[in-house]
């Protein structure tokens, strides 16, 4: 089975989660469970996917915090096992990520895709090419104990070039 392919689970609930994970049976050995299905029990529906169906688990939170409480929170995580979990890509919060993850790799967000540059104006993020800063903040993740970042497309050959980055 190819794992390079992470199946999302962006449904209401655990039932259909889990009823989405037995239509695909054995084609899929990797899942992304994501913040909308946390309070429909995402973390249930993670946890039987890891250890009751031995599947590989993302769990797309995005943490962003503090650096004690990012650290905490990713601390009880790991514990589950998980696979990936992906946090916002501002070094401190990368490094007190990294500090707390096992054996769990932790994913950057480097600018969620969805944002253009009027988006980066209106959060004050500093005038520039998107891919630019994009391409600067999985160099900053990466030096701050990062594992992987998550980008567009179109910024990958730049990010797999830069140090720290696994090809």
């Amino acid at each position: 089975m190819d794992d390079r392919l992470i199946v999302a689970l962006d449904v209401g609930n655990l039932v259909a989660g889990l009823a989405l994970a037995d239509r695909i049976g054995d084609a899929a050995s990797f899942y992304k469970v994501g913040l909308g299905m946390l309070t429909g029990g995402g973390l249930a529906l993670a946890l039987e996917l890891k250890h009751e169906r031995g599947k590989r688990v993302f769990l797309d939170l995005k943490l962003f915090d503090i650096g004690a409480t990012v650290e905490a929170a990713v601390r009880g995580i790991a514990a589950h096992g998980l696979d990936f979990l992906p946090v916002q890509g501002d070094p401190q919060v990368v490094r007190a990520a990294a500090e707390g993850k096992g054996a769990m790799k932790i994913l950057a967000v480097t600018v969620l895709t969805s944002l253009d540059r009027a988006d980066l104006d209106a959060n004050l993020i500093r005038p520039g090419d998107l891919s630019g800063i994009v391409v600067e903040r999985a160099a900053r993740a990466f030096e701050a104990g990062a594992d992987g970042v998550i980008a567009s497309p179109r910024e990958a050959a730049l990010i797999r070039a830069l140090p720290g980055a696994a090809g």
